[in-house]
């Protein structure tokens, strides 16, 4: 049996947004363009352990309404078992929480973003050429975002791959296949919009205007194509090697 690509499942979505559209796995799903029978599910919030590193052929973390400087039990168990999957080499993508969680697992640094909760649909720059992930994207990117905490300092090694204006480590290349997004590319604008009407008494009262936040909003390719490009990555970096 081929090895499946594996979703790590660290949270749930809107109650309300869960009922009427399913959940963050069902959406990342979607957006990878694989049959679900290619696609392990795994949901570390209940205690589900996670098999080892060799039995996937790639990783994709989920977001969450957790908070990574809680250190969740469940949490520091993931962060350790990435810790030993990027030793492996296996293909890793980390979504917002996810994001932040491969940060910290490898050794940088997680808190509240300093300049704000960012929520809405913005520019995504892109800083670097030559990485696989967002080879063929012409900057700016779009990206979907919703979130409170950030990639503060980025573990050794780490090289930033794109900004957006609240958010200088958007996107990371953590290692060679390994890469975190702080926006999240499986959301459409209609998902934006619940976590913008959810937060909006929040961000009244931290200064924002959420019906500022709500005017962003606009559907997008770039988040598909970039799980798809993923995804294609992971059986590409899985292929056999012939020949010397």
């Amino acid at each position: 049996m081929a090895r499946p690509l594996l979703i790590i499942k660290t949270g749930s979505s809107l109650p309300d947004l869960v009922a009427r559209r399913g959940d963050f796995e069902d959406w990342i799903a979607q957006g990878l363009g694989l049959p679900r029978t290619a696609i392990a599910i795994v949901d570390v919030t209940k205690g589900e352990p996670l098999p080892p590193p060799a039995a996937v052929h790639g990783v994709v973390i989920s977001g969450s309404h957790a908070m990574v400087t809680e250190h969740l039990p469940w949490s520091e168990y993931t962060a350790q078992w990435l810790c030993d999957a990027v030793k492996t080499g296996a293909p890793i993508l980390g979504i917002c929480y996810g994001h932040q969680l491969l940060a910290y697992a490898l050794g940088g640094e997680v808190g509240d973003n300093p300049n704000g909760r960012e929520f809405g649909t913005v520019d995504v720059q892109l800083c670097a050429n030559g990485n696989p992930l967002f080879t063929g994207f012409a900057s700016p990117i779009q990206g979907h975002v919703g979130h409170t905490q950030s990639a503060l300092r980025l573990p050794e090694g780490a090289r930033v791959l794109a900004a957006s204006a609240l958010e200088p480590h958007a996107a990371v290349a953590f290692a060679p296949r390994v890469w975190g997004v702080q926006f999240h590319p499986e959301f459409d604008a209609d998902i934006t919009r619940a976590y913008i009407h959810a937060y909006a008494d929040i961000l009244r009262a931290e200064g924002q205007d959420p019906e500022r936040c709500l005017a962003t909003c606009r559907d997008t390719p770039s988040g598909t194509t970039l799980l798809q490009r993923f995804a294609q990555l992971a059986t590409q970096f899985n292929q056999p090697r012939t020949g010397q």
